[in-house]
């Protein structure tokens, strides 16, 4: 009797909750969950869920969203993959065709990439920084902050016992390090529901996240409702809570955790964030559209509260969320999406539809995941950042540049000296990197600023691939194309032969190729500016991210859905609007803000 009590108390408690493990979405057993609270893997390895109610709107911890499985869409539960995973014995690196180590991460980035700063004529800065705010949404920074904060020691001797270590070898003929006696760039293992204790060592490794797998702007409202209670809800009026200072709005300011940014430069700066997600004070173009995207919360919600005086707190919350969901989403598949990967190609492919009504692609089969590689190939975005951050006044007029790599986990400087104004005026003036073979040199050397004393990111993403077990990039041909890949030769249509050359040289096997590395030298595809297996693999997961979110905000038949005059309203959303609406000194931009003005 006394066993069946604390079943009904642990499991039936506070909300009739239930709790389910994160990894494979069953229920969990008393004696399961108490091994998880000895073990104190509660957080990262077993969901709380309330009852689901079809009736009820999204989720901030995303759970509910397939109603027979009510953990996918939630935080913590796994990516699935495009292609099974290829690991070496004990899930170390894969090995070469021929049995060898495959080339070094640095040495494959210096041979397949140059350093440099070209402009493109195309794309502004404003792309970059809007590229970097969208995986904020579906990913967590637990292993960026792991390699910075907690295990800063990898390339040090007390890294060489430490298995979450894999620092990058830095060869002795390096073109750069070569001239300093740099010869390890510091890097930890990817997090999984292995190394968290969730499920055994003897399995495959699967990456763990604390986001949700969906677009649901988890970067801003966070994916715990007790976070966002406390941290981001004003309740009066359905706001967020906001300060004012010097006449500009911004997040509230944390009063007792200013080290989370790490870098501000004291006295002088001392903003940071206080938000329901703490990743809003990393890069600059997450902490910018972080600060755009709350206000515009806010303003989306005044309105409403003027217009409708007799709704709840919670209703006007909850409904500006909705919108203001739904102005990201419109944003990034109708406005970014359609710039970069082409618009005539995601017509084509039923990314998005020429129709301004309501488009319905729900399938309840299909489960809110992501593949793993979908995050993973958005870093191809890092051959494109400019790293040079230059200022501008509101009349245009140039004033200063400064380093971007510098403002990681740096949010007081853009409450000093109007910064976030001029930073704001030089996002849609200044060209973003141009897409081509070359990379900025502080992506390449620095990275993240005075974190480290010396980062290469791609060195580091090629280094991921490896440790996320993708199979080689032939292997994802196969899989776009349908078609088979047994020879250099094999690969001439699509990648130029300078480019395969280079390849050639460096690995022995076509079968070697790291998927990264033949992402970096593709072609770009007809009618897009990005290379053709990238496409590839990002319009399998927006399609699927469609299919499998039951509020995707252009569905008719959803639990709060807009009307279709309400819909047609969120389609003139633009990134320039946006910006005309709650940026700073913002009066005069170009009607499509991604793009670099022109005499067109």
């Amino acid at each position: 009797m006394l066993i069946l009590l604390l079943y009904f108390m642990t499991f039936y408690g506070v909300g009739n909750t239930v709790y389910y493990d994160s990894f494979h979405g069953t229920v969990i057993g008393i004696e399961e969950m108490k091994e998880h609270v000895k073990k104190n893997t509660t957080f990262w390895c077993t969901n709380e869920i309330a009852p689901c109610n079809p009736n009820e709107g999204r989720r901030i911890d995303g759970s509910c969203n397939n109603l027979e499985h009510p953990t996918r869409g939630a935080t913590h539960t796994p990516f699935y993959r495009v292609l099974p995973a290829v690991y070496d014995e004990d899930f170390e690196p894969r090995k070469s065709k021929s049995g060898k180590e495959l080339p070094l991460a640095r040495k494959l980035r210096t041979h397949l990439l140059s350093d440099g700063r070209v402009p493109s004529q195309k794309f502004t800065q404003l792309a970059t920084h809007f590229f970097v705010f969208i995986p904020a949404d579906i990913v967590s920074l637990q292993d960026t902050v792991n390699f910075i904060v907690w295990k800063p020691y990898c390339c040090l001797p007390k890294g060489k016992t430490d298995r979450d270590c894999i620092p990058s070898i830095v060869p002795d003929d390096d073109p750069v390090f070569r001239f300093s006696d740099i010869r390890c760039l510091n890097l930890t293992r990817p997090a999984s529901f292995q190394s968290t204790g969730c499920i055994k060592n003897d399995t495959v490794p699967e990456r763990i996240v604390t986001s949700t797998p969906l677009f649901d702007m988890s970067n801003i409202y966070g994916n715990l409702e007790n976070n966002l209670m406390k941290k981001g809800r004003k309740f009066e009026r359905g706001l967020l809570k906001y300060e004012v200072e010097n006449g500009r709005v911004w997040p509230p300011s944390t009063k007792t955790q200013v080290d989370l940014c790490l870098l501000n430069q004291k006295p002088a700066e001392t903003r940071c964030h206080d938000t329901p997600e703490d990743g809003a004070n990393t890069v600059l173009g997450i902490n910018l559209f972080t600060i755009w995207f709350w206000r515009y919360h806010n303003m989306v919600a005044d309105i409403l509260a003027n217009l409708n005086p007799c709704w709840s707190d919670d209703r006007l919350f909850y409904t500006a969320r909705d919108i203001n969901i739904a102005s990201v989403m419109q944003i990034f598949y109708y406005e970014f999406l359609p710039t970069l990967l082409g618009r005539k190609n995601l017509l084509r492919d039923g990314v998005i539809s020429s129709s301004s009504g309501f488009r319905d692609l729900y399938n309840s089969n299909v489960l809110p995941q992501l593949s793993l590689e979908f995050p993973f190939v958005l870093r191809w975005a890092h051959t494109i950042q400019e790293s040079n951050l230059k200022f501008y006044d509101k009349e245009g007029h140039y004033l200063r540049q400064f380093p971007l790599v510098n403002l990681t986990l740096r949010t007081g400087f853009l409450a000093v000296d109007d910064n976030i104004d001029y930073i704001t005026q030089g996002s849609f003036r200044q060209p973003s990197g141009k897409v081509d073979y070359t990379v900025d040199f502080d992506m390449t050397g620095i990275g993240l600023g005075p974190h480290q004393r010396a980062t290469d990111i791609l060195t580091s993403d090629m280094a991921k691939n490896r440790y996320f077990g993708f199979p080689p990039y032939v292997k994802y041909k196969e899989f776009c194309k349908e078609k088979q890949y047994t020879s250099f030769e094999d690969l001439s249509s699509d990648i130029d032969p300078e480019r395969l050359e280079l390849l050639r040289e460096i690995y022995e096997n076509v079968e070697d190729i790291d998927l990264l590395a033949g992402i970096w030298n593709e072609k770009l595809i007809k009618d897009g500016s990005v290379p053709s297996t990238f496409y590839c693999i990002v319009v399998e997961q927006l399609i699927r991210s469609i299919t499998s979110d039951r509020h995707w905000y252009e569905r008719s038949d959803r639990p709060n859905a807009f009307t279709l005059e309400q819909l047609r309203e969120i389609r003139r959303t633009t990134v320039s609007r946006l910006l005309c609406d709650i940026a700073d000194t913002v009066t005069e931009i170009q009607p499509h803000g991604f793009l670099r003005t022109s005499h067109k």
